[in-house]
């Protein structure tokens, strides 16, 4: 038995997971705790304030293995800086400090990518049955506040997962519609291109629901216009109360606010059309995961059908697209399990 440390770092909140890694490569969750990072001056008295409430609670002191840490932010040479917090994280300076042999720090997009591999059939829904090959290459992707982007390679022991910046490309329309949103995007931030994530992501819902208010595509209901309304004034304010992107993903589902209806079709084809973007660079049979935390969120509007249209639709590509599995990750623990899995690999 293996004991391994599993961490969720970000600027409001970190979770850590004690894990158990069995002889039969099981891991079970021993103990988890959530932590307001701004209450900390760094991640090692978190820990171990973590670690003395683990021995109470389990009447045994734990000892680390090996340790993995998901970080909201870029890593480099298994070091941090948080963007939103006053931590610098370096691996080396955790297992000194820490008495842990091995430490990691990864992106926690990445970490999804590890997670994946670490899923239950149950946590997952399948859009596309495919013919999945265990050994050729999974891709993921994920909108929520921005869009994440990695993929992933079958080794001996499990996988090794590598980062991109795929969200950062080029918006690219493929509609009168579509073009007409890019325009209003240039327009609105005096800008000289839009990014992928200025569509396909929570903001980019927000984004298009805008346009299509301002083109007066349909009248706008009192309760979303508050709510986008409140979210404006807040701009530039480190706390923000509402959370337009949920609230009109919340009509389009209840059906009951045209605009917001049509915001999400566009976002829904939009996220399709991108993910098959990626699928058609890296064909990954192996499997691509639609994580981040939207997709789930929005599962009847995936389901109604213009999501996968839109990820086949790719001309000739068409029949090799069709031929990959698509699953949609439900579990919103997946970078804390990935963390995991990338620790017990370390």
């Amino acid at each position: 038995m293996a004991l391994l440390l599993a961490g969720d770092i970000g600027g409001t909140k970190t979770i850590l997971r004690l894990v158990e890694r069995t002889a039969d490569g099981a891991m079970n969750a021993l103990y988890e705790f959530r932590y307001p990072s701004g209450e900390f001056p760094d991640l090692v008295p978190m820990v171990q304030q973590f670690l003395t409430e683990a021995a109470t609670k389990l009447e045994f002191t734990p000892e680390l293995e090996k340790a993995c840490f998901a970080i909201a932010g870029p890593v480099v040479n298994n070091s941090a800086k948080l963007t939103n917090l006053p931590w610098v994280l370096e691996a080396k300076r955790l297992e000194q400090e820490l008495g842990i042999s091995r430490v990691s720090l990864i992106n926690d997009f990445v970490a999804v990518g590890y997670g994946v591999w670490g899923l239950e059939a149950n946590d997952l829904h399948t859009l596309q049955v495919g013919k999945p090959s265990q050994h050729d290459p999974i891709a993921v992707i994920g909108a929520g506040t921005g869009l994440g982007h990695c993929f992933a390679i079958p080794e001996a022991n499990g996988i090794r997962v590598f980062s991109s910046e795929g969200g950062h490309g080029d918006f690219a329309p493929r509609s009168e519609l579509e073009f007409d949103l890019l325009k209003y995007l240039l327009a609105k931030h005096d800008i000289q291109r839009i990014s992928i994530e200025r569509v396909v992501s929570g903001q980019g819902i927000v984004s298009i629901y805008q346009f299509l208010r301002d083109r007066k595509f349909a009248a706008e209901s009192p309760e979303v216009g508050e709510a986008i309304d409140k979210w404006e004034s807040e701009i530039g304010k480190s706390e923000k109360t509402v959370d337009p992107g949920a609230i009109i993903a919340g009509a389009a589902l209840q059906k009951c606010d045209r605009l917001s209806e049509q915001t999400m079709q566009m976002f829904v084809e939009a996220y399709g059309a991108v993910a098959g973007n990626m699928a058609v660079s890296l064909l990954p049979y192996g499997g691509f995961y639609i994580a981040g935390g939207i997709a789930a969120k929005i599962l009847p509007l995936i389901l109604e059908g213009s999501f996968m249209r839109a990820f086949t639709h790719k001309g000739r590509m068409d029949s090799l697209l069709e031929m990959m599995p698509v699953r949609l990750v439900l579990n919103d623990n997946v970078g804390l399990i990935g963390a995991a899995v990338c620790a017990a690999g370390l």
